[in-house]
């Protein structure tokens, strides 16, 4: 087809292997498609269109993907407001009757149906990073890096210590939108039960709060690591880089206050503190 349709917010334009999405970057966009860029949909990742009434004199033209299609709607596992639904097109009732022209000509060119055996759609490009309510969440592409804050880390992360993961460890992720209680990015790992303890006690999870780890910055991280770790080989864990003395010191402070507290017992805190030391 090779033709644009422009909406609120995004327009589409209709190849002949793929639905090419670029998303606006206005202050009323929402910040998740300004996030997001452009996506390209590849029709194999398509499983059918609809096309419906909106609110306020609009009509909703949307694709719906595949089933494990897309690692953004995977990790989201149904939580986004449809607002925030990046597969949602609204344009204004009187282009009704062209938004129903280019849904059926895209009907025509759908063949695939049912689960995707493989992510069809790119995840969102790295590095990227966000400041959860406990600490500091990195990826490259090859590694998760959780660096946590005193002001908000629990006191069973702060005894765990900074962690590492290559995705070779990681099976997937679980993401728990910052919109709803107990907010949190937890991270699966292939040799590991599920972890059963509240996410600001696991050591592999940060967690939400008010400002902290929105949406257009956590999920995307998210589906960027599980993207990752479908695709990695399980490989064997990378020993930790050497540490900063002064970062050293600072943890040994906090744990000190901690044991002080009695938060830390004598043989946890003498134990944490040699480890520690063996870092430098």
């Amino acid at each position: 087809m090779g033709d644009v349709l422009a909406g609120f917010h995004a327009a589409w334009e209709f190849e002949s292997d793929s639905v090419l999405i670029r998303y606006e970057r206005g202050i009323r966009t929402p910040k998740l498609f300004q996030a997001l860029g452009e996506r390209r949909v590849p029709l194999e990742a398509i499983a059918g269109v609809t096309l419906t009434r909106g609110k306020r004199g609009t009509v909703v033209l949307r694709v719906e993907p595949r089933p494990g299609a897309d690692p953004l709607m995977e990790a989201a596992a149904g939580q986004l407001k449809e607002s925030g639904d990046p597969y949602r097109l609204v344009l204004p009732a009187d282009r009704e009757v062209l938004a129903e022209y280019y849904a059926d000509e895209l009907r025509t060119l759908l063949t695939e149906s049912g689960p995707a055996d493989r992510f069809l759609v790119e995840p969102p490009e790295g590095p990227l990073s966000f400041k959860a309510y406990d600490g500091k969440a990195t990826f490259d592409g090859r590694t998760v890096n959780f660096r946590w804050f005193w002001t908000g880390a629990s006191s069973a992360k702060w005894k765990a210590g900074d962690q590492s993961f290559s995705v070779g460890e990681l099976n997937g992720v679980e993401w728990r939108s910052p919109e709803v209680f107990e907010g949190h990015l937890r991270l699966l790992r292939r040799d590991a039960e599920a972890s059963t303890a509240q996410a600001d006690q696991d050591p592999a999870a940060v967690v939400f709060g008010l400002g902290y780890g929105p949406v257009h910055e956590s999920l995307p991280f998210a589906a960027a690591v599980l993207a990752a770790a479908r695709t990695s080989s399980p490989v064997a864990a990378v020993p930790a880089p050497r540490r900063d003395p002064a970062d050293i010191a600072e943890r040994i402070r906090h744990l000190g206050e901690l044991h002080q507290a009695g938060l830390v017992t004598d043989e946890e805190f003498s134990a944490k503190k040699a480890e520690l030391l063996s870092e430098l």
